[in-house]
């Protein structure tokens, strides 16, 4: 089962046992490549400037530090124990000179980075939020975005004849539900959302994410 992104603070002695592994969810070589490599497809350069919003403990975060330029890594999290232990995953892996920015925020207030970025990814955070937080977190990316830049953020798909029903997906065997975490959601809430934040999303779809969440584009308008 994956955490709640809102969940507790993890101790010092947890963070040295590896517990953040599995409180953001498991997976962790298989996700954090997954990502990564799906970013690179979409075109991701070592030059470019990328937002991770939700970054938690630098799962994905390690893989982008590693290749990117740096500096050009910012990632950002609700969850200050979480970073604290990305830190201690950057330290063990020789990366902490590619110098990556990591701010804890409850808003997704990503101009506090001072950048705008060539690229944005969110993976299993909307299926963590309420619709009125991802409008939100919409609206905070959209401000930093560069002209032509997209963001992509995976959530739980639910099909328009069932949304209001809990739904199973496998494998995994994750249950979601409309008014409580994980979220899912149809595509129609997320273009709704994308139009109050100034953007347009499309449907990337399958990504071959192991807990079967689909992925969105959203750009500027």
């Amino acid at each position: 089962m994956e955490h709640n992104v809102y969940g507790r603070s993890l101790t010092p002695d947890e963070i040295a046992a590896g517990a953040h592994r599995d409180f953001v969810g498991g997976l962790w070589d298989e996700v954090g490549t997954l990502q990564f490599e799906f970013m690179r497809a979409t075109g991701l350069q070592p030059a470019h400037r990328l937002l991770d919003m939700g970054c938690g403990a630098l799962r994905g975060g390690l893989h982008f530090i590693r290749y990117l330029d740096a500096g050009h890594y910012c990632g950002m999290d609700i969850n200050a124990s979480l970073l604290d232990a990305g830190r201690c995953e950057l330290v063990a892996a020789g990366l902490a000179d590619k110098e990556p920015q990591l701010l804890d925020d409850s808003n997704f207030a990503a101009h506090r980075f001072g950048q705008q970025f060539d690229a944005a990814i969110a993976v299993s955070v909307f299926s963590h939020l309420p619709l009125n937080h991802i409008v939100r977190c919409l609206t905070e990316v959209g401000r930093v975005l560069a002209p032509g830049a997209s963001f992509y953020a995976s959530f739980f798909a639910a099909p328009a004849s069932a949304w209001l029903e809990p739904l199973r997906h496998s494998p995994g065997e994750i249950v979601t539900r409309y008014d409580a975490d994980p979220f899912h959601y149809g595509l129609a809430e997320m273009e709704w959302a994308a139009g109050l934040a100034g953007m347009r999303v499309r449907l990337v779809g399958d990504w071959s994410h192991p807990r079967s969440q689909q992925m969105l584009a959203f750009s500027l308008r």
